[in-house]
């Protein structure tokens, strides 16, 4: 089977979820989809059996990809029987938010969009309209006021899915009708020459103008969400202990306990939650339920948060969560050197005991 996305009912800004068996079915699933924002990994492990069953190629960004390797190493899905095909991407925009720019920033009605274009080095968008015109935007002054991408995606760095078995995109092909394709591994590559062979794809080798024009579009693209860090995290870092602290709480005060960022996770995989009412950290009835609820899932996803930022999509109350956890894992990295759901092979910080640990004689260690 193949999981991947399509629109619903043509509708470019409605992208759902589908599992194909059928070849015929698949040419449906092509085309440009920005403003979708499918939570493939949670479909991937609670829908579509998880390649525990059947042998699952999953269509994916970088943060499904990335999402679907952490659940692997907590034995939730199973990566053997999976084939990931990465797209390149640079964010995604909010179907509503998207709509609302095309009319109040471009003029133009959001059925007239054919497609999008984010052009890094020159921190452009474009929108092309169904009869062929491009209209351009500075992409900095557009998500300054609002629109453009999610702020999860304006921050993060991992644009070519590099830890999927094969990375599909159209940097460096200077506006041909063709994708670049790079193998990312064995399992990449024996998929690549069965198709070679079978004759369904053709294939050219890449000149070095193309490979330093795609590397261009990448180092311009992490420098941009660099720099969105800086403004995004900046305003919180700047607060000195006390006034980051009455901010977070006066966030949380507005949670409403639907339990939205939990269920969106697709890191979260406890059968019983310790934060489900009567279980001992949320008293039953209690809304807002308290800061500590908030906390507990941020540390408890901490080092697994891939900046996917379905649970501050999800959030009724607006409330920044994906940035507080993305600050947080920012910390994580710089002690525990693991980035989350890039290297297949890397355990989670918490499932390692390095030597120096042990030597440790003030913590007591149980192993099982």
């Amino acid at each position: 089977a193949v999981l991947t996305v399509k629109r619903r009912d043509g509708n470019r800004y409605e992208g759902v979820p589908v599992v194909v068996t059928d070849p015929a079915k698949l040419e449906v699933t092509g085309g440009n989809l920005h403003c979708a924002t499918p939570n493939l990994a949670r479909c991937l492990k609670e829908y579509a059996g998880g390649g525990f069953d059947r042998k699952v190629a999953v269509v994916c960004k970088p943060c499904d990809a990335r999402a679907i390797i952490e659940l692997a190493k907590r034995k939730q899905v199973n990566l053997e029987n999976l084939l990931l095909i990465g797209l390149n991407c640079t964010g995604t925009m909010l179907p509503n938010v998207a709509k609302r720019m095309y009319i109040e920033e471009f003029g133009i009605d959001p059925a007239d969009v054919k497609m999008e274009r984010i052009f890094p080095p020159g921190n452009k968008f474009f929108a092309v309209l169904n009869d062929g015109r491009e209209i351009e935007r500075d992409l900095t002054e557009l998500e300054a006021k609002g629109f453009g991408r999610r702020e999860n995606c304006r921050r993060c760095e991992i644009n070519i899915p590099r830890m999927a078995d094969i990375a599909c995109g159209k940097w460096g092909t200077h506006g041909r009708p063709v994708s670049f394709v790079e193998i990312c591994s064995d399992k990449g590559a024996a998929f690549w020459d069965e198709a070679v062979n079978a004759g369904v794809v053709n294939t050219e080798e890449p000149g070095s103008d193309i490979i330093q024009e795609r590397e261009k579009f990448d180092q311009a693209a992490i420098q941009m969400a660099r720099e969105w860090q800086d403004k995004l995290f900046g305003t919180y870092r700047q607060m000195d202990r006390a006034a980051r602290v009455a901010f977070w709480f006066d966030q949380f005060n507005q949670c409403i306990k639907c339990y939205g960022c939990r269920d969106a996770c697709p890191i979260c995989y406890c059968r019983e939650c310790r934060l489900d009412a009567g279980r001992g950290t949320v008293p039953e009835g209690e809304v807002p339920p308290g800061a500590l609820f908030g906390l507990t899932r941020a540390m408890h996803v901490a080092d697994s948060c891939v900046n996917c930022g379905q649970c501050q999509d999800v959030c009724p109350a607006n409330i920044p969560l994906s940035s507080l956890i993305g600050m947080i894992q920012q910390e994580i990295q710089a002690i525990f050197n693991y980035e989350p759901g890039v290297n297949p092979a890397q355990r989670p910080p918490l499932a390692v005991i390095e030597p120096g640990e042990v030597d440790i004689h003030s913590i007591s260690l149980a192993f099982n």
